[in-house]
């Protein structure tokens, strides 16, 4: 009988198993996970679960499961794969046999090589219990330093405000979210922060960490020091390739597949946040992308290649948001690419369209509150996708209806 292992019992492995079933798969299908709970999805672990009283809810339960013959198996670790005998072995010595192994094992939590920080119980988020930890530590008055202003770092000080915690975010680039946003929306997102009462140390370095009787201290460069009752490191992620390296599966940004998400080993795929793919969208530049959409994509889609009905290469338009208070941040494409950022005036929200040098639609982003604003965003996906040169100046006009460009372009390639 076909059977299908994946490894890793997170969004996107859990994606691909239902796929699998809902695809008219047959065969066994067994997802082995490293923690103790279902599979259940990550993006509120930096907010909402901090902030309310939300109980934990997997993507699907045990009779759910059960009723689609999905076996999960927690609290297991994958400890070796051989992808010749096509047998992977766990931590309690047993031995599975597949036809068909997905990777889901997604991204991991940089650690930090600062001097002390392993001494004075620095906090990492990736899992629910992470979560559960710093909900306990952070209350009302306590002294939060938050390592890192990326997009966990800054949703995570925004959910320490919230819960009445005194906040200093450190970040050793010149601005927040320097590598993943426009610096006009970062700016904005930076003084929202600020607004809120969250200190901010752009452009600083730590030397050190250590321990004292009034909390932890963090030593600046310089001879500053701030003092913490939490630190939280949120310095960016890093793909989980340590048991496909050993299984000798390419590796370059993560593992490394090809258009259908097949990698170095035959019968072998790799999904979601471990995993770097050629994108058509961007002159197949190999990209790796961490966010609930694609590990979403990836899911569906590896299913689609197992059962050899696939046609076409993997590569939706990315896309990536962020709560953070009572705005929402969202990047969709690729607004690096751009030579061009043209702004379309909208209400309580700024809104950016980023043309190539070839007039090209690449990206779009945007900041605000307005929520309306999510609707221009997928209008925009759905032209980037279409790889659509839309005018300038009917971009910037907040008179013409956004649906009227991806008209003009489905009655151009008519």
């Amino acid at each position: 009988m076909n059977a299908v292992i994946v490894i890793g019992a997170g969004e996107a492995g859990l994606r691909a198993a239902r796929s699998l079933r809902e695809d008219g798969f047959i065969g066994t299908i067994t997802v082995l996970g490293q923690e103790p709970h279902l599979p259940y999805s990550r993006p509120p672990l930096s907010k909402r679960a901090l902030t309310s009283e939300m109980a934990f809810r997997p993507l699907a339960d045990a009779d759910t499961l059960a009723a689609e013959s999905i076996d999960v198996v927690l609290t297991t670790r994958v400890v070796a794969v051989d992808t010749d005998a096509r047998v992977v072995t766990t931590n309690d010595g047993r031995v599975r046999t597949y036809t068909s192994l997905i990777f889901a094992t997604g991204a991991i939590p940089r650690r930090l090589a600062t001097p002390g920080a392993d001494e004075v119980g620095v906090h990492y988020l990736r899992t629910w219990d992470d979560s559960m930890a710093l909900k306990g530590a952070i209350i009302e008055g306590s002294r939060v330093v938050v390592i890192g202003a990326g997009f966990i770092g800054l949703e995570l000080a925004a959910a320490a405000s919230k819960l009445g915690a005194s906040v200093t975010v450190i970040e050793t680039l010149p601005r927040v979210l320097g590598r993943a946003v426009p610096e006009v929306l970062a700016n904005e997102v930076a003084d929202r922060h600020r607004a809120a009462g969250v200190t901010l140390r752009l452009g600083q370095t730590i030397e050190r960490l250590s321990g004292s009787p009034n909390g932890t201290v963090v030593h600046l460069e310089g001879g500053d020091l701030v003092i913490a009752d939490v630190v939280i490191a949120g310095i960016g992620a890093q793909p989980e390739t340590s048991v496909a390296e050993a299984a000798g599966l390419v590796i370059d940004n993560g593992i490394a597949v090809d258009g259908f998400l097949r990698t170095s080993a035959p019968h072998v795929y790799a999904i979601g946040d471990a995993c770097s793919f050629p994108h058509p969208l961007f002159g197949d530049r190999r990209v790796r992308l961490e966010s609930w959409r694609n590990a979403n994509d990836h899911g569906a889609f590896v299913s689609s290649v197992i059962l050899g009905t696939a046609t076409t290469h993997i590569g939706a338009v990315p896309w990536f948001w962020s709560d953070q208070y009572d705005g929402i941040l969202q990047v969709s494409g690729m607004p690096g690419d751009a030579v061009q950022v043209v702004e379309r005036p909208v209400e309580r929200s700024h809104l950016l369209f980023h043309l190539a040098a070839d007039g090209r639609l690449v990206g779009a982003s945007s900041w605000g509150t307005n929520k309306a604003v999510s609707k221009d965003i997928r209008v925009a996906e759905m032209l980037i996708e279409a790889r659509a040169y839309p005018d300038a100046a009917a971009l910037a006009n907040p008179d013409v209806n956004m649906k009227s460009l991806l008209a003009d372009r489905l009655e151009t390639t008519e």
